[in-house]
């Protein structure tokens, strides 16, 4: 019989309690969820519901305080330091709803930046760093800083810093948020894109109009999952 094929993602009643001068505030509370490789996953709920919570935790920014995160079959919670920051810097792409570049640096070396963690000649960054820029249609503004940029364009920037290594997640934490609704489509678009090309999605959303052009929503409320749906082939906006 052959092995069952395992999920990229597997949380097992996972929980996540912030103690602050003795006031226990209970983020996560057993949520169990799967994701396969190559889907694109939206996560939804009111605010102060843990979305932020779990995407850090999926993320390895933070770690749950029970429970189980298995990454690729691996145990989080068995890896070391410096292999939870290997795993961030390959294996996962974050997007911000803020953007997040660095003011001092041009949208090139923005995106640049997570290849420098690495044994990489100048050479293979360079050509990395192009082929992201051109995949987000940002190639003309490489020499340019973030100042110089429209809201839609930094976020498209951050898309590139966020793929350029070709992660295996990608993390989208309210990436149209900050944008107007024609600059928030040419995102989702773009995430579309990606997914399309195999890229595994996992989107925070207070949108419904967003949530609905994922695959598969998850919807979070007082930490616990509440409900999931599937949108068959995932809907277009």
């Amino acid at each position: 019989m052959p092995e069952a094929r395992r999920p990229l993602i597997k949380l097992e009643a996972l929980g996540k309690v912030f103690v602050t001068e003795e006031v226990e505030t209970h983020a996560l509370s057993r949520v169990t969820l799967e994701i396969e490789r190559g889907e694109f996953v939206s996560i939804a709920g009111p605010s102060g519901c843990g979305k932020t919570t779990l995407l850090s935790i999926l993320g390895l920014l933070d770690a749950p305080t029970a429970g189980r995160y298995l990454l690729e079959g691996r145990p989080v919670d068995r890896l070391s330091a410096s292999e939870r920051a290997r795993i961030r810097n390959r294996a996962i792409g974050f997007v911000f709803q803020a953007f997040n570049l660095i003011g001092d640096l041009t949208v090139f070396e923005n995106v640049e930046l997570p290849l420098t963690y690495r044994d990489l000649p100048k050479s293979e960054r360079e050509g990395m760093v192009l082929q992201s820029l051109e995949r987000v249609s940002m190639a003309h503004r490489g020499n340019h800083y973030p100042s110089q940029l429209s809201g839609g364009q930094q976020q498209r920037a951050a898309v590139a810093r966020a793929i350029v290594g070709n992660p295996l997640i990608l993390l989208a934490d309210e990436p149209m948020g900050n944008l107007d609704s024609e600059n928030g489509q040419a995102v989702m678009d773009l995430l579309h894109e990606l997914h399309a090309a195999g890229a595994t999605i996992c989107m925070v959303t207070h949108d419904e109009r967003y949530r609905r052009a994922a695959e598969r929503a998850i919807h979070l409320f007082d930490g616990r999952i509440v409900e999931g749906g599937g949108f068959p082939g995932g809907r277009h906006l």
